[in-house]
């Protein structure tokens, strides 16, 4: 909770935040879910409860920020927007996989239908 406190504190505008997180204990204690509630900080969580859905997640986050470059600051909403739609579209389209065979995931999913 110290850590949330300090990055709610330390964050200029929280007014779109969403926290999100896996089911862990310690984020789904009252009191820490509270603080997110009070600040009106929407939150995510994992579906399955399962550890390999969050570290998919973050391997995919990692991506779309290192290599579409997601990570840095935008102007506003709708360029974000932009951003996120042209990376995952690339990531879709045109960048090939290794664990797909050097396919896209769109070419994948075309071959299987």
């Amino acid at each position: 909770m110290r850590a949330l406190n300090k990055a709610i504190y330390q964050t200029k505008d929280i007014k779109t935040l969403i926290h999100h997180s896996d089911r862990g204990i310690q984020y789904c204690g009252n009191v820490y879910t509270q603080i997110l509630k009070r600040k009106k900080i929407g939150i995510s969580m994992t579906e399955e409860n399962h550890c390999y859905e969050n570290a998919m997640a973050e391997c995919v986050n990692g991506i779309l920020k290192d290599e579409f470059y997601l990570d840095q600051t935008f102007e506003n909403v709708d360029h974000a927007k932009r951003a996120a739609k042209n990376a995952i579209n690339l990531y879709n389209e045109i960048r090939l996989h290794l664990s797909l065979d050097y396919k896209t995931p769109n070419m994948v999913y075309k071959l299987s239908a």
